[in-house]
């Protein structure tokens, strides 16, 4: 084996890193220039992973719906993760001639002019507004609400690039709490910077900022962002920010941010001086590793959260989309972005908080997960038999809501409802979520041709399946387990200069298997039947009644109490 691939590294052979910065850990992959081969890769966890309860330098609980990371944690992947990967692939470090990364979005790191994220100031380890805040924050949701109103009131021509809605989790809603709930530290901070351009600040010394998260999460539309008179509307004061806080530089995806300093090449064990990528968003990025960079195939990245990301020839306004911007995924093609905000991380909080002590044991004494003896248990299931229907809203609605006030419900359950009902329900639901999706872009004239599933969940035979049977659209899998950095790989070759641009280094370098799970039509008949039930949940705690929303003022308003 040795010997295979000592013979497949010929000196004529160059190699790029993709790093991959998830939600709770960092991946980095070696890549073969000439044809994407995968010859290494290495995670390092976070060591402060997602801080949800309390700050971790001294304690202090935070409130509901805060979600912060610490921005070192991100350096020790570069320490850690890029040397092992190296390491691993077995090839010269010298032959590695560029760089990239991709990072979920939209995060957020308060900076000073330097760089230096504020909570590695002297006497802010103690403020959260100084932390990073990570894309599932969702405390921003009353600014988020002011910026729709007061867009539509106005009449904004930004708006309907996005739906109609921006999202809590943005740069200008988190901005705005932070301006609203702690002024002197807005005022402290002289950059508002996405950890997908700090992450390359911190390997190039540079500050660009990508056209990707300036036109998703940024409002940055046909080269403008909201006006100086809707914010100072918004809240006087916050007039300034986009020229104080915000604007910068922006570079295009596949570009060079600049080279790679003494310092950055110490930490990973790269050469000094060799490319490093303009950085951008895990699912945008993952689009190319799947070779999808024409209209119409659309990608779900599957995590935690999902994000759908597709190329079209058209500009059109698609009800309750994260966007759509020129060039966000592909030059010379609107980008398009929707997505789900809980994806994984509900099948994970089912597992830790809804199943008794003997399914821990079966799944034990079986020898596997008891994410896999939950799948296998529910697959043995015909369709519906469960008896429920769910909303799969335990981390709010990105798309098509857009409103993260919303929560989980399920229907159906009685004295009978057995754990795996619960967990194949959670599935399904997920699976409705993307199907409500799919069919708001066809509706708009943007129709789906061809659904690419990415990230760890297509693993799970069961769910792709029901996505297929629910979609009723054949299911294409990436033939990696390292989509986003597969992607940022062929970003950072196409920034070395080995690619003239990102779809000519796909077609050699991206991996997908077509067809993989395609749709069984019997099951799909049932599968119509319950999403009808899902549509009517959808549409009346999402649209009609606000009875999530006070449900989840009562509880904030209680926990601040305590």
């Amino acid at each position: 084996m040795l010997a295979l691939t000592l013979g497949l590294m010929s000196s004529d052979e160059r190699y790029v890193v993709g790093v991959d910065f998830g939600t709770l850990s960092g991946r980095a992959v070696v890549v073969r220039v000439s044809d994407g081969a995968e010859l290494g890769t290495a995670v390092h966890e976070y060591a402060h992973a997602v801080i949800d309860d309390r700050l971790p330098a001294t304690g202090r609980r935070l409130p509901p719906e805060w979600a912060l990371q610490v921005p070192d944690d991100y350096r020790e992947v570069l320490k850690t993760a890029v040397p092992a990967a190296v390491a691993a692939s077995g090839i010269d470090p010298a032959l590695v001639i560029g760089i990239a990364t991709d990072f979920t979005a939209c995060t957020m790191v308060p900076c000073l002019a330097d760089g230096t994220p504020l909570n590695e100031v002297d006497g802010l380890a103690d403020n959260p507004h100084a932390y990073v805040k990570l894309w599932k924050h969702h405390a921003a949701q009353p600014q988020a609400d002011r910026i729709n109103e007061l867009a539509r009131q106005r009449g904004e021509d930004w708006l309907p690039r996005y739906g109609g809605l921006i999202s809590s989790e943005w740069e200008f809603a988190k901005a705005l709490q932070l301006f609203e709930e702690d002024r002197p530290l807005y005022d402290r901070m002289d950059h508002w910077v996405e950890a997908a351009d700090w992450i390359v600040w911190q390997l190039c010394g540079q500050y660009v900022r990508n056209a990707c998260t300036a036109g998703y999460k940024g409002i940055l539309q046909d080269g403008r962002y909201p006006s100086t008179e809707f914010l100072e509307q918004l809240a006087p004061g916050f007039g300034g920010f986009v020229a104080d806080k915000l604007e910068h530089q922006i570079g295009q995806l596949g570009a060079s941010a600049g080279k790679l300093t003494a310092e950055a090449a110490a930490w990973t064990g790269l050469p000094e001086g060799i490319a490093v990528a303009v950085g951008n968003v895990d699912a945008h990025v993952t689009a190319p590793a799947a070779q999808a960079v024409s209209a119409g195939q659309m990608v779900a990245i599957m995590g935690t959260s999902t994000c759908h990301v597709m190329s079209a020839d058209v500009l059109r306004e698609v009800p309750g989309m994260c966007g759509v911007v020129d060039g966000g995924i592909i030059a010379g093609s609107w980008g398009y972005e929707a997505g789900q905000s809980g994806v994984g991380d509900i099948f994970g909080w089912y597992v830790d908080n809804a199943v008794p002590p003997s399914y821990h044991e079966a799944a034990a004494a079986a020898g596997v997960s008891l994410h896999e003896h939950l799948t296998r248990l529910a697959a043995d299931q015909a369709v519906a038999e469960h008896g429920l229907v769910a909303l799969d809203w335990h981390s709010g609605n990105r798309s098509i809501l857009v409103d993260h006030e919303l929560s989980g419900l399920v229907v159906g359950q009685t004295l009978a409802t057995r754990p795996e009902d619960g967990y194949r329900a959670l599935l399904e639901a997920t699976a409705f979520g993307t199907r409500v999706i799919v069919e708001t872009f066809a509706s708009s004239g943007v129709p789906v041709k061809e659904l690419i599933i990415a990230g760890g969940l297509a693993k799970n035979a069961l769910l792709m399946q029901i996505y297929a049977d629910v979609t009723r659209l054949p299911l294409s899998i990436i033939d990696s387990e390292q989509g986003p950095a597969l992607g940022s790989a062929i970003h950072a070759a196409v920034a070395a200069g080995a690619y003239p641009d990102v779809p000519a280094a796909a077609k050699h370098m991206g991996k997908v298997r077509r067809g993989v799970h395609v749709p069984d039509e019997e099951r799909a008949k049932v599968y119509d039947q319950l999403f009808e039930l899902y549509l009517e949940l959808h549409d009346n705690f999402g649209r009609h009644t606000k009875l999530m929303r006070k449900l989840k003022a009562i509880r904030r308003n209680a926990v601040e109490a305590k």
